[in-house]
């Protein structure tokens, strides 16, 4: 398959691929596709920014009957971000299905909401983390017996947390002749043992190939673990990545690693799993909208980070486990374009570089980088500055509301507006640095739709 146009989609969904842009499909959509489409379970090895979500996304959604109120196609993420990730893909392209209800049911946020909402009427598509899907269903309030397609999304991240008996209980309650997809970046025999416990014959999908042909830049940097924070913010001085993703083996040292590039006039914020959700939703809001460009975060927080040309990764400390940096440094250098991977080593580390080393019978490319004596006169700030509005969805608001309020009457150019993010009960909208300032006063004083509502800047 080498074009949408070839694929028997319902006419909704054809409108939405043409509407949203996607004419050539990726390795894993033209492999998987057409088996998707055919009914096929599907064992899919593809790595993170390769396109699996619209894959998966298009084959639930053509065997999706909205006239039927029950629950219909469940996709199981590891975290929080990642189903949120995947939530959103897939009501883009479910806007031309009329009455259409999906569910983004995951752990870490309140229960009630979520139980007033299936109490309402059953959503056709279901998005979640195993636990919180585990507990509705033990709860008898989400009903899973008209599940006709199962979608294990990053299934060896799940295994690797903990979840693999949650699948195991939750497929079991899904409709025996169910279709079930599975996604994942490396094929460990953990996720050979549980395809072979949920699947019918799957078709195999393998396209890792894109993460070796991705033009990454590895380089290994030796460091003493005192001067470790002084050789990172000389790194990032001397590189100026675009945005960077610094990754941190533990929660303390992320919370350490940001509050150091901070006091050194960096852009930038740490997200791990101690924060609140809403204060994880935010960092990744301003991650994502180029409003701080570097973010230190552990493994698990980032899996659901949804960032386009993301310029570098930096391993603070290397990982132990051989598929975690696979899945670190394939965050850049996505769909062909360039990026660059530094891994800071310790002498206590070195066994592990030598143990990679080994492995890829190759040798690692390093070199040294003097650390940082001094605060840098002129740190590297992000080119966006956002705004908080306290409205969003409830309050009836749009991003094309925003956008026109500050193009309208406030007479500023759209070409200093950025991403837009709207929420139940906020919104945020990324404005270049130098015209942040006159956006703030401009939607404090003429508001937006002609109501006030309260505006900060982050």
């Amino acid at each position: 398959m080498d074009d949408f146009s070839t694929l028997d989609l319902p006419p909704a969904l054809r409108q939405a691929i043409d509407a949203l842009g996607f004419t050539q499909p990726t390795p894993v959509q033209a492999a998987s596709l057409p088996h998707v489409l055919a009914g096929r379970d599907v064992i899919a090895q593809a790595p993170t920014g390769s396109g699996k979500t619209l894959a998966f996304g298009l084959g639930l959604l053509a065997r999706v009957d909205p006239a039927l109120i029950r629950a219909q196609a469940l996709v199981l993420c590891p975290t929080r971000e990642l189903a949120d990730q995947v939530g959103k893909q897939i009501r883009r392209l479910a806007f031309g299905i009329p009455n259409l209800k999906l569910s983004i049911l995951c752990g870490g946020v309140s229960l009630r909401p979520q139980l007033a909402s299936l109490e309402a009427h059953d959503p056709h598509v279901v998005v979640g983390t195993p636990g919180r899907i585990q507990e509705l269903t033990r709860k008898g309030v989400l009903h899973l017996g008209g599940v006709k397609t199962l979608v294990l999304d990053e299934a060896d991240r799940m295994l690797d947390m903990g979840f693999e008996e949650a699948i195991r209980e939750i497929a079991k309650k899904t409709a025996g002749d169910r279709q079930t997809l599975l996604f994942s970046a490396t094929f460990p025999d953990a996720i050979r043992a549980i395809a072979r416990g949920v699947m019918r014959n799957p078709e195999e999908v393998t396209v890792a190939g894109e993460i070796e042909q991705a033009p990454v830049e590895e380089t290994f940097v030796e460091a003493e673990l005192a001067r470790k924070p002084a050789v990172l913010a000389a790194l990032l001085l001397e590189a100026k990545p675009e945005s960077c993703v610094v990754f941190c083996n533990t929660r303390r040292d992320v919370d350490d690693v940001a509050a150091t590039l901070v006091g050194l006039g960096f852009d930038a914020l740490p997200l791990h799993g101690d924060m609140e959700q809403r204060d994880r939703d935010e960092v990744l809001v301003r991650f994502a909208n180029r409003s701080c460009n570097v973010l230190v975060a552990s493994d698990v927080a980032a899996r659901g980070l949804d960032v386009q040309d993301l310029a570098a990764v930096v391993n603070y400390e290397l990982p132990t486990d051989a598929d975690v940096y696979v899945h670190r440094i394939g965050r850049t250098g996505r769909a062909g374009k360039g990026g660059a991977a530094y891994s800071l080593v310790t002498p206590r580390e070195m066994p592990r570089a030598l143990a990679m080393e080994s492995q890829r019978g190759a040798l690692l490319r390093w070199r040294r980088v003097q650390p940082l004596s001094a605060s840098p006169k002129q740190p590297p700030q992000s080119g966006m500055i956002s705004l908080r509005i306290d409205a969003g969805r409830s309050d009836k608001l749009r991003p094309g509301d925003i956008v026109g309020a500050l193009t309208g009457a406030a007479g500023m150019p759209v070409e200093v507006i950025g991403k837009i993010d709207v929420f139940p009960t906020r919104s945020y909208v990324a404005i270049r640095r130098k015209s942040a300032d006159q956006a703030l006063a401009k939607l404090r004083e003429g508001g937006i739709k002609g109501r006030k509502f309260r505006v900060r800047r982050m």
